[in-house]
């Protein structure tokens, strides 16, 4: 294992954070403050609560979730898209170091990224809402693995986007509606029998379910079943990316 070069891709990737830190950690700090705001203070007002949780901060786990999904991929296909734009991946796939040290710099900084950020939000509801983690383990566990995930996503998409009009396609139009409908503000129980069947057919239910669990022990799914999701998406991941740098799709050309 080459350490030095996985340090020296992570440190790169790292430091455009800090040149770039209104856009990576104020703005969706900002954004999520937004949120606790209207649906915490005026829908909050109205649902006052959900299976015995206070509506502003049960909504916390999936503000925290849509953030860290969005993040994690855009993150990551920004990362890798960028040296395949100038170029300059030619030099990096040219180099004394192997795919999994790529994969391990460019996915390792996109999900460090995403977690700091999802801490900082964590850090911030606590001025808005009360809140507790009855397990603080799963919930790092839920956050690490959840981020390592979709920073995988993000880098197949990275690679398979020849545009960056297609990095944006799957964040905005596939995974935050998903978000969105995977009861991150609401728990798919109050919805009708056919709607709550439907939803267990959005991966998203399962990472928010899970994530909510380690929190408030309360989830809409087993959180067995949630950590069993994440690994095959975990596992799905890895294949694609396994497949792309074995065929070299769109790296070779």
């Amino acid at each position: 294992m080459n350490i030095h070069a996985v340090r020296s891709i992570y440190m790169f990737e790292m430091s455009r954070t800090a040149r770039t830190l209104m856009q990576s950690i104020v703005s969706p700090v900002l954004s999520t403050s937004l949120y606790f705001v209207v649906f915490g203070a005026a829908i909050g007002s109205r649902i006052t609560q959900i299976e015995g949780i206070e509506y502003g901060a049960f909504i916390v786990p999936g503000l925290i979730m849509l953030t860290l999904l969005t993040q994690s991929v855009m993150n990551a296909s920004f990362g890798i898209y960028f040296p395949r734009f100038t170029g300059t991946i030619y030099e990096l796939l040219s180099a004394p170091i192997s795919y999994i040290e790529i994969v391990l710099g460019y996915v390792g900084a996109a999900a460090t990224k995403s977690i700091i950020l999802g801490l900082i939000i964590l850090a911030t509801a606590g001025f808005f809402v009360p809140l507790r983690i009855a397990h603080p383990v799963w919930m790092m566990a839920f956050l690490l693995l959840t981020a390592i995930t979709f920073s995988l996503l993000g880098f197949i998409i990275g690679i398979w986007a020849d545009g960056f009009e297609k990095l944006q396609i799957i964040p905005l139009l596939l995974i935050t509606p998903l978000t969105f409908l995977g009861g991150s503000f609401y728990s798919i129980n109050v919805l009708p029998p056919f709607w709550q069947t439907v939803s267990l057919f959005n991966p998203v239910v399962y990472l928010v379910s899970g994530f909510r669990w380690s929190f408030y022990e309360v989830s809409d799914v087993h959180v067995g079943t949630s950590l069993a999701m994440t690994f095959v998406f975990l596992i799905a991941c890895l294949g694609v990316v396994g497949w792309i740098f074995k065929t070299g799709y769109r790296l070779k050309n």
